[in-house]
This record gives structure tokens, sequence and C-alpha cells, in this order.
């Protein structure tokens, strides 16, 4: 099992609108990203456990945690000329970008801020926490992992 980090923009889509999805659950697509990419496409798989969090806003949080239910599959919005995610270099016969499906578990309450994570010692080396740390789906370590659930029990 492994652990993810994923960042999005509560403006676009927050916990609130995981949580009130179909079954609690979402495509995560459009990532434009290729490291971001590479983690959708190959190593993220069912059951690994995700941390959804709110970047661009004040103050930036953990909202929630949330577990993968479809591993990478090719992202057809990219197809779509009408999408804001549209890439005329991917092809359904050649994709170049990836999504997967994430189902939300349970929210943190209160969610987890930023500053509070950079108070925590052992999670000094998390890659979130790193200046310049841009990417919008990121590997979470087991100990970070667990560090931050007993944050919130």
């Amino acid at each position: 099992m492994a652990y993810w980090l994923l960042k999005t923009e509560p403006g676009t889509f927050s916990w609130e609108d995981l949580w009130n999805s179909p079954d609690r659950s979402t495509r995560w697509e459009g990532v434009r990203n290729y490291q971001a990419r590479n983690f959708l496409r190959d190593a993220m798989k069912v059951g690994d456990g995700v941390l959804l969090d709110h970047s661009v806003v004040v103050p930036q949080v953990i909202a929630g945690i949330a577990e993968v239910v479809r591993e990478g599959y090719p992202d057809h919005v990219a197809w779509d000329p009408d999408s804001r995610d549209f890439d005329p270099k991917s092809t359904p016969g050649d994709p170049r970008w990836f999504m997967a499906d994430i189902r939300a578990v349970r929210p943190f309450e209160p969610p987890i801020t930023r500053e509070e994570l950079k108070g925590v010692p052992e999670l000094r080396d998390m890659m979130l926490l790193r200046r310049g740390s841009r990417l919008s789906v990121q590997p979470v370590s087991p100990g970070e992992w667990e560090t931050i659930l007993a944050l919130r029990g």
C-alpha cells in the first residue's frame, strides 16, 4: 500500500465537492505535469491512501482522507477541444495524460493547516513542506501518513 497527497484548489474542486459526489467518488483528472502524471499512471494502486490538500487558499489545509478506487487510466478530458485541459498531442491511441478515481473516506475535523504540519518534527522532510514544492500529486511516506493521521485521531 502506498500513500499520496493530491492538491486541489477548493474553488475548482473541494473536499466538500468530493464528499457530496455520488458514492463520494470522482475521477482525478486534469493533471498536466509529467512527474505527477507518472505517479497516476505507474504507481497509484487501488486501496492506496490519499490526503486531499487545499492549496492556493489561506490557510492551506489537508481537508480529509480518501482512497484510490481505480488505478490510472487515460485522461479522456485531454481529447475534448472544448475543455480547458485539452491537449491536441494526446490521442486515444497515444494518451499523454492519465487520471485515477478516488473516494472520500473521512474529513479531518478541523482540517490540518500547513502551519500545524510545519510544527511536527517527524514531517520536516515531507515533500509538501519543501520550499518550492508545487507538484499536484505527491508521494507520502508511511511514517508521514501515520503521523498525520495521529494529529486527528
